[in-house]
């Protein structure tokens, strides 16, 4: 009887293993991937993925855990990603979504190993959508400027990386951080007032989407790429679909303005993604209904 080989699983070292995508990200690649998860101010645990503590804005640090780890790709989805936050803390912005970022292409440049970097729709103002991946960036605030930065640094260190422009999520929280569709079920739920901008549009997508989306970019995109979803939407009719599909008919949303609410970032109007580039790679687009059916009913 001939003895079976087993070949071992390719090393893929996964930043921000906490937060919403990476957790969702780790829940998709780690049948197929050793998972190395990197995280620092929330640490968890995650069935079967072996958890990193390690400060990735420290370069040191994080050049010792590539040489235990000699992984054979990174995807890098850590980041501080809440605008307002980024906006009043601009020098912990810079430090985990652009120094943080170079020094991972870096790395990745001196291992010749694939890079895979979550860039953000908000490069752009919002002013001239749908944005296809060769738009000129133009953001209109620090969490988008530094992710601009970020990526113009990777690909001067790195220009193997691929930088995959996400859009809005949402989907099943992580231990450490919900999307923003389980604060909003639960207000209406509980009959609370939604206030939600008419005229804010973006092409939302599931973390389980997008972390499939990262998957293929990591085996076939050097470049940008775009991972939005399927439908161009503004949150007030997000709203409304997530409330009808949950039958809550008597759940308060209240239509308002973007100039309405007062916030330390501004807001791009319309940051609508243009993904055939994806979708003809192999990106697979669901309806909004089909993709929030499975997560809520």
């Amino acid at each position: 009887m001939e003895e079976k080989i087993t070949i071992p699983k390719r090393k893929l070292i996964v930043t921000g293993a906490s937060g919403f995508l990476g957790w969702n990200l780790c829940q998709e690649a780690k049948d197929i991937w050793e998972i190395y998860g990197t995280v620092f101010s929330h640490p968890v645990t995650i069935d079967g993925i072996k958890i990193v503590r390690i400060n990735l804005t420290d370069y040191k640090s994080l050049r010792n855990s590539f040489q235990e780890i000699r992984p054979d790709a990174v995807i890098h989805t850590a980041a501080a990603a809440d605008p307002n936050y980024c906006q009043t803390h601009r020098e912990e912005s810079r430090k985990i979504n652009l120094d943080a970022s170079l020094y991972i292409a870096g790395l990745c440049a001196d291992y010749k190993i694939p890079c895979v970097f979550t860039s953000t729709d908000s490069v752009f103002n919002g002013l001239t959508p749908p944005y296809k991946e060769d738009a000129p960036v133009s953001p209109i605030n620090i969490y988008g400027e530094h992710k601009a930065l970020a990526e113009e640094g990777m690909f001067r260190r790195y220009p193997e990386t691929a930088v995959c422009r996400m859009p809005l999520m949402f989907g099943l929280p992580s231990p450490a951080s919900a999307s923003f569709i389980q604060p909003m079920i639960k207000a209406m739920r509980e009959g609370a007032e939604l206030r939600l901008f008419t005229d804010e549009y973006r092409t939302p997508v599931s973390g389980k989407t997008a972390a499939r989306g990262l998957l293929l970019a990591l085996e076939k995109v050097k470049g940008i790429i775009h991972l939005g979803g399927k439908e161009r939407i503004s949150r007030y009719d997000f709203g409304k679909l997530m409330r009808n599909l949950l039958g809550l008919h008597n759940a308060v949303l209240t239509p308002c303005l973007q100039k309405d609410v007062v916030m330390p970032a501004s807001r791009p109007p319309d940051l609508s993604l243009d993904s055939s580039k994806a979708v003809r790679l192999g990106y697979k687009q669901q309806t909004l209904t089909d993709e929030l059916k499975a997560l809520i009913l």
